[in-house]
C-alpha cells in the first residue's frame, strides 16, 4: 500500500506535512507500522502527542494505538523522519509495545520522599539481606530491628 499525505496549519502561517512511506500491515503483531516524514520549515519538530493525534485522523483510529518514536531531524532542520506504529487495540499494544515505549506516554509518577531520604534507603538495604530489604521499605516509625550479618550488629531504626 502506498502511504497518506496531510498538510496540517500548526499556526497561523505555519504548516506541517506529514508523509507516511513503507506502509506494512503487520497481522502477526496486530498493527500497521510505516515510516514518517515530517516536513516542518521555520518550526521546531511536532511534539510527539501532536504527532500521535495527527496520525490517528489519518487512519482513523484514536490517538492511543498510535506509537510514534525513533524521530530524527536531518541537518539543516524543516524535516524530521521517524516510525510510527498504529496497533489494532490498546490490548495487543499493551502485549507487545516495550514497557520503557508504553511508559514515554503515561502520565510521569512522582518520587516519593526526598533524594536524601532514598539515599539513606538505599544505603540501610546494602546492610541487610533477604527478607528484611522488603521490610525497610515499609515504613514502620520507631520500630528497632537488630540485624546479624558477617559476624557484624547493626542497629537500625525505620524512616
Amino acid at each position: 500500500s502506498s502511504g497518506i499525505n496531510a498538510e496540517w496549519p500548526l499556526r497561523p502561517g505555519d504548516m506541517a506535512t506529514i508523509r507516511t512511506r513503507k506502509f506494512i500491515t503487520n497481522r502477526i503483531l496486530n498493527r500497521r507500522q510505516m515510516v514518517v516524514d515530517i516536513i516542518h520549515p521555520g518550526k521546531a519538530n511536532l511534539s510527539k502527542e501532536e504527532l500521535k493525534e495527527k496520525l490517528a485522523t489519518m487512519y482513523r483510529t484514536t490517538a492511543d494505538v498510535v506509537m510514534p518514536f525513533g524521530f530524527r531531524t536531518d541537518f539543516g532542520g524543516g524535516r524530521s523522519t521517524g516510525f510510527a506504529l498504529i496497533y489494532d487495540n490498546a490490548d495487543s499494544m499493551n502485549k507487545i509495545e516495550p514497557t520503557y515505549r508504553l511508559a514515554r506516554f503515561q502520565p510521569k509518577k512522582d518520587k516519593a520522599g526526598g533524594r536524601r531520604q532514598r539515599k539513606e534507603l538505599k544505603n540501610r538495604k546494602k546492610k541487610v539481606s533477604g527478607k528484611k530489604k522488603t521490610e525497610l521499605g515499609s515504613c514502620k516509625r520507631n520500630k528497632a530491628v537488630v540485624s546479624t550479618q558477617s559476624r557484624r550488629r547493626y542497629f537500625f531504626l525505620f524512616c
